[in-house]
């Protein structure tokens, strides 16, 4: 018999239930329901449903099908008008468990009964998610060879002993059927820091664009958290957060797939799976966001590299040590190792517990695909995944809101993961500072060395014109332009074309002298169309107006600063009548 798919929705007086049975024979199927029990027979489809609320028959049931579609929908009464059917989603927990035909599981039920005494008591009692206290006994040395245990409530054992050649890149912990759980964190806690890359995580702290471009990403679950918040602020009563998350079609077939069966936990084995359920929901938060909801070829190995749950088969004893254990492999594996990205994921995980628990079954549904897709890592979901997508279903939407409050309350710094990283940036951050104090110092240096000033160099050129004699001038090497002598040239400089020129105080100083240019060109010997034979009354002339415009005197027991400031002032001149 086929189970077929099928979906359950109600309002305040009917609860309404969609069985898809394509190529069903319509004329030939059968409906019963009472109490609790609903039963759906069209050959070759068979439904069992354990309702969450008891129905009655008192005659305003309805029933249709719709041929286009193979559906039949079918509305059933409730007992108790009004009253709200909760878990109508966890479609796996709503189908019968199946009878076992072996004794083995009836003596456990029977023994079992404890347990789920204790749960129902549980219910209405706060759970304390403190540390369980235990005097400490002596173990003999042969209760040490036995098997190690591990999975989900570490209920499995012996499965690595024929399979550990196969599962090698799986996990990290070699042959974890004789590794005691100390034994294991001590190996992966050597693991680590043999692993942690100092430059790794300083250019992922400095260089942090790609790190903040994911921190910007917003998961589905998001804005869901903001929209049951707004409720909350508004109607002081918290909206259902079951009715804001919606499964696929995909995830309903995965849903239908699973075997509904029972988990027989004490009090430590709960505990440790609500641990591990929070450290597997940090992996796939960080996955989520790195990866910005695309999921690739690297998916599976993030989720389980950084769940020391998935990787070594770590159990734990509080909060706290599960996000040290994150953290340390967030800084030592994946692509992106930043501590922003450990806190943001810690805060994701927060917002998933307190959606309740159709939350982390959708979050552990998407976690169940990535691994079933992938070769080998399908053999966590046999280990882990798969029960807890059973267990969750029928987990108490009290303790997981309790789980969350204590999530929020614990803490985590950098110190706390001993990867000493305050050291590192401290470090890095000094030589920086060096670095940057260097390159300022360069650039001083550069700016108080003097660099050839225009007016110095003007002034150094008109000198040196100036007192050239005229043996210095080669006619032969350098022609004359347009006619005119290369002396009257030469010593046409900034006396001639200009208005300026250098004045030496009795100090050293040199000053900028105002030259009227009238007064040196008021005589015709000055034209520049003038006769080469008259270059020395010319240069005689130029040396009478100099001597009576520049005074050069030396400072005190000293010659002249060749390096003097260049200074404005003013002087007068006398001109002498021109020729």
């Amino acid at each position: 018999m086929l189970t077929p798919a099928f979906d359950l929705s109600q309002d305040p007086d009917f609860l309404t239930i969609a069985i898809r049975v394509p190529y069903a024979r319509v004329s030939e199927f059968d409906v019963y329901f009472e109490g609790v029990d609903f039963k759906f027979f069209a050959k070759p489809y068979f439904l069992r449903l354990i309702l969450p609320g008891r129905i009655v028959e008192n005659g305003s049931e309805q029933g249709a099908y719709d041929a286009d579609k193979g559906t039949f929908t079918i509305r059933l009464p409730k007992e108790i008008p009004g009253q709200h059917f909760e878990g109508l989603n966890m479609l796996t927990a709503l189908l019968a468990p199946r009878k076992s035909r072996t004794a083995k599981p009836l003596v456990e039920e029977i023994g079992a009964s404890e347990v789920s005494e204790e749960g129902v008591e549980d219910d209405n009692e706060e759970f304390d998610w403190e540390i369980e206290q235990s005097p400490y006994e002596e173990v003999s040395e042969g209760a040490l060879h036995p098997q190690c245990r591990y999975g989900f409530g570490n209920l499995r054992s012996g499965v690595f002993q024929r399979l550990q050649d196969e599962l090698s890149d799986v996990i990290d912990v070699k042959d974890p059927d004789f590794t005691p759980a100390a034994e294991r964190r001590q190996k992966r806690l050597a693991a680590e820091l043999d692993k942690f890359d100092p430059d790794h995580y300083l250019a992922d702290f400095f260089e942090d664009e790609a790190v903040k471009q994911v921190l910007k990403y917003n998961p589905w679950w998001t804005d869901i958290h903001s929209k049951m918040m707004a409720s909350l602020g508004k109607s002081q009563e918290q909206e259902n957060p079951a009715a804001l998350v919606s499964f696929s079609e995909e995830e309903k077939y995965q849903l239908r797939k699973f075997v509904n069966k029972s988990y027989l936990l004490d009090k430590g084995a709960h505990r440790h799976v609500y641990y591990s359920l929070i450290d597997i929901l940090l992996a796939y938060c960080y996955e989520t966001r790195v990866t910005e909801g695309e999921q690739n070829v690297e998916s599976a190995w993030n989720i389980r590299k950084l769940s020391s749950t998935l990787c070594w088969f770590e159990t734990w004893t509080d909060v706290h040590e599960i996000l040290v254990s994150f953290g340390r492999r967030v800084l030592c594996y994946p692509l992106y190792r930043h501590f922003k990205l450990v806190m943001k994921a810690y805060r994701d995980t927060i917002k998933i517990l307190q959606l309740g628990k159709t939350a982390v079954l959708k979050c552990l549904l998407d976690i169940h695909k990535i691994f079933r897709e992938n070769d080998p890592a399908y053999i966590l979901n046999d280990l882990y995944i798969s029960d807890y997508c059973v267990w969750i279903q029928k987990a108490k939407s009290k303790k997981l809101a309790a789980l969350a409050e204590a999530l929020k309350e614990a803490s985590l710094s950098k110190a706390q993961l001993g990867l000493e990283l305050e050291e590192l940036e401290a470090a890095a951050r000094l030589v920086q500072e060096e670095e940057s104090a260097g390159e300022a110092t360069h650039s001083a240096f550069r700016q108080r060395v003097p660099s050839p000033r225009p007016e110095a160099s003007e002034s150094e050129e008109s000198d040196s014109t100036t007192s050239s004699e005229p043996e210095d001038s080669d006619p032969e090497q350098e022609a004359p332009r347009d006619g005119e002598s290369e002396t009257v040239r030469s010593l046409r400089g900034p006396f001639l074309e200009g208005s300026s020129a250098l004045f030496y105080d009795d100090g050293g100083a040199c000053r900028t002298l105002a030259f009227p240019r009238t007064d040196i060109s008021l005589g015709k010997p000055l034209s520049s169309r003038q006769d080469p034979g008259l270059a020395g009354p010319l240069i005689e002339e130029i040396g009478e107006h100099l001597g009576a415009a520049v005074h050069i005197s030396n400072p005190e027991g000293g010659a002249a600063d060749p390096q003097s400031s260049v200074q404005g002032g003013h002087a007068q001149q006398t001109p002498k009548d021109p020729l």
